[in-house]
């Protein structure tokens, strides 16, 4: 049993799961799960005896049973003890103060990472304020490879986002060729599918290669359909990048979406003998979200932000490209309002670079949350000032498929311009090259005549 006293009043915490639970921030879902805290005080004294809790005890009490679940599996048995050594000796609150410390550097974060697990860092994150979770994300360094360099210090990269309603691909392009005149597409050209139909999704495989190629872009594209379909797609000869797959926190989760570490296990396997890749290998692409184990009933009693903090682990163990946390998609049901979108964005983020995975966030609600676009543009500015990997492009910032709010070209261009940050080097020379950007990455002026834009009436011919 877990203690604290506070104003004269003790609190008492069963286990670990009611201790993580109780400190996390007020968030619609863990209400929804029972597991919040009743009241403030009860909050902050979990948040106490949390701060003074060894991090060696999440080696040797696990929240989700290891017998039960293989992403506990993973975490335990993947577990670098040397790494973990120059913390070991850490409480929570210990670990905060040793993260926020000027000596603690970026080069000292990367050789502990893999020492630190994900329930060590949800941990610590829940006795952090908004500034200390920007801080120590900002001195993070994750950086991946497929066909440009993603993650670099002072860079900020867009996933192009086209999605359609009907999956039409002239209407695929239209938003594809609007987005990379803006500048967007260093991250990978990622589109949502309305069809699992194979012939489609092989389409729109054959047309992004088609327009990468022609236009020799040092960018990736994804389909972002069920790793089962991509799979078939790759025995089909299809040209694929990456390998998409939704991913949780929970064993039980997963099997809901249809995977496993083994079936993830053979996808990039897979991947890697295409050697599309022309500068790195990273070819996974993982979304996350605070929700997914609760909206599928196999959280096993664990707040939603510690289930999401797990789902990095799993990324981490395929050393994606690119992994981002979907965050107000799920909806107000898991986080209510833009106070506790933020607040999971940031964790969000801190999370996963900890962890040392590369993490980008879709910055983004659904229209019946108690949120609007400018609780976006606060999280997006941030991110921005926390080293984000990368956020959406979408056109307008409504994604007319999915029907949710997320981020725009335009968007891309303001926090670029605020913060000084730059696209992934490869791509941003193809922009000078194209006449797109100017040296000092600006946008230029686009004639009607430009090359991209006569490949218009050749998407229709698909």
């Amino acid at each position: 049993m877990y203690q604290t006293t506070l104003s004269h009043r003790s609190y008492h915490f069963g286990d670990l799961r009611e201790l993580m639970a109780k400190a996390s921030p007020a968030r619609s879902g863990d209400y929804l799960a029972g597991v919040a805290a009743e009241t403030a005080e009860e909050r902050m004294a979990a948040r106490m005896a949390l701060a003074e809790l060894p991090l060696k005890t999440f080696l040797q009490q696990v929240l989700i049973p290891y017998e039960q679940d293989e992403v506990t599996r993973l975490i335990i048995d993947s577990h670098d003890q040397p790494a973990f050594a120059p913390i070991a000796h850490l409480t929570v609150g210990d670990f905060r103060d040793w993260l926020l410390s000027e000596r603690t550097d970026s080069a000292t974060l990367a050789r502990v990472s893999a020492g630190i697990t994900p329930e060590m860092a949800a941990a610590v994150s829940k006795i952090m304020r908004n500034q200390d979770l920007i801080l120590v994300a900002k001195k993070c360094r994750v950086i991946t490879q497929f066909r440009n360099t993603i993650g670099l210090p002072g860079h900020l990269s867009v996933r192009l986002q086209p999605n359609h309603p009907t999956d039409s691909l002239p209407g695929i392009a239209a938003s594809m060729l609007d987005g990379l005149l803006y500048g967007s597409g260093d991250a990978v050209i990622g589109i949502n599918p309305a069809s699992d139909s194979l012939p489609l999704l092989e389409k729109l495989n054959y047309m992004l290669d088609d327009v990468i190629s022609r236009f020799e872009i040092p960018t990736q594209s994804c389909v972002l359909t069920h790793v089962t379909n991509t799979l078939k797609l790759i025995e089909r000869g299809a040209p694929v990048d990456l390998v998409f797959q939704s991913i949780a926190g929970s064993e039980a989760a997963n099997a809901g979406f249809g995977i496993n570490l083994a079936l993830l296990e053979e996808a990039q396997l897979a991947a890697l003998s295409l050697k599309r890749g022309t500068v790195g290998d990273n070819v996974m692409y993982f979304e996350t979200g605070q929700g997914s184990c609760l909206s599928g009933n196999a959280h096993f009693g664990v707040d939603q932000q510690t289930c999401e903090a797990r789902a990095y682990a799993i990324a981490r163990r395929f050393s994606p490209l690119l992994t981002n946390t979907v965050v107000g998609f799920i909806g107000p049901e898991y986080l209510y309002d833009g106070k506790q979108i933020i607040r999971a964005g940031l964790e969000d983020h801190f999370c996963g670079k900890l962890l040392g995975v590369p993490l980008g966030c879709d910055v983004c609600y659904t229209n019946h949350a108690e949120a609007d676009q400018d609780d976006m543009d606060t999280l997006l500015t941030l991110l921005g000032t926390a080293g984000l990997t990368f956020m959406m492009g979408i056109p307008g910032a409504d994604d007319i498929m999915l029907n949710y709010q997320s981020t725009s070209f335009h968007d891309a261009l303001y926090i670029r311009q605020l913060l000084g940050l730059k696209h992934a080097p490869e791509f941003g020379l193809w922009l000078e090259k194209m006449n797109i950007m100017d040296g000092q990455g600006q946008l230029r002026d686009t004639a009607l005549n430009h090359p991209l834009l006569k490949q218009l009436p050749y998407m229709e011919a698909f």
